[in-house]
């Protein structure tokens, strides 16, 4: 029972990390309808921005998370204004393709300068536990969790008491009613894109210590983000922690008691089988959708 226990609290550790990571792109789609692909890129960029940090200053990762996150705020907007525009409004196809084009510039960009070898942020505490009562806890997945829950926490704060968050909630809920109110949605959705970008900031920088990392891992995070994602509820901020929460949880309960190997095969298994029962995710809505012959 000790041991189940002890395992499910490094579920919901990790849970909150991966709810940061999937933060971003659950807010772009919401708002944007807009499958940012490139969010796993942006991830392993801002990784190899912590690391380079890490390896010239020593400075502590968590630290370098506040420094990552308003960098890649500008890198988001950037992105927006040049490229990200130019599909907004059209077939979701399109962003899924442009951004797909823009993750594969990044991780070639990415294998040209550090090469594909794998690195890792180790600052002093890496191999270190923390005890609590008869519960030990890496230091590293400890302090990464504290740091997504308090970035979580303003991500919120901004969403929910600022001018610009409730212009991106009310973008999200009815884009049309959002600007026949005043709204400017084109300056919505660049704020929300490089929002998103500004949270794969901080992210990365947290999974440059817990994981490592080279140019093409962008597949392997998309990949579970899209499945945390898509398990919560498009567009479902709530969803997408609750759903993070679920498969980390269920991630290291098979690590402990199955193989490690299953680890990741487990991840998707949960989504296939809570999506047979909701296919609109845990906190999704079911959108309904007129056709005329």
């Amino acid at each position: 029972m000790h041991l189940f226990l002890q395992t499910v609290m490094l579920g919901v550790l990790i849970g909150g990390v991966y709810a940061l990571l999937a933060s971003g792109l659950t807010l772009i789609f919401g708002v944007m309808g807009i499958i940012n692909v490139a969010q796993g890129a942006l991830l392993i960029l801002s990784c190899y921005f912590a690391w380079l940090v890490w390896q010239t200053t020593g400075l502590d990762p968590m630290w370098i998370s506040i420094l990552a996150a308003p960098l890649m705020f500008a890198v988001g907007w950037v992105l927006y204004r040049l490229l990200i525009v130019r599909v907004r409004g059209a077939h979701a196809t399109m962003s899924v393709l442009l951004t797909f084009a823009l993750a594969i510039t990044l991780e070639g960009i990415l294998g040209v300068i550090w090469t594909g070898n794998f690195r890792s942020v180790t600052p002093s505490y890496f191999s270190q536990s923390l005890r609590i009562g008869d519960f030990f806890f890496p230091t590293a997945q400890v302090y990464g969790s504290i740091t997504a829950v308090a970035v979580l926490l303003v991500l919120y704060l901004i969403l929910s008491r600022t001018r610009e968050g409730r212009a991106i909630r009310a973008t999200a809920q009815n884009r049309l009613a959002a600007q026949l109110v005043g709204v400017d949605a084109d300056r919505v959705a660049a704020f929300t894109f490089a929002l998103g970008a500004a949270t794969a900031g901080v992210g990365g920088a947290i999974l440059s210590v817990l994981y490592p990392f080279a140019p093409g891992s962008h597949y392997l995070w998309i990949s579970r983000l899209l499945g945390i994602i898509v398990l919560g509820g498009m567009g479902s901020l709530p969803g997408a922690a609750l759903g993070a929460v679920i498969l980390g949880v269920a991630e290291t309960l098979t690590s402990t008691y199955i193989s490690l190997k299953w680890a990741t095969v487990v991840f998707y298994v949960v989504i296939f089988v809570v999506l047979l029962v909701r296919p609109q995710g845990l906190m999704g809505t079911r959108l309904r959708e007129d056709v005329q012959a």
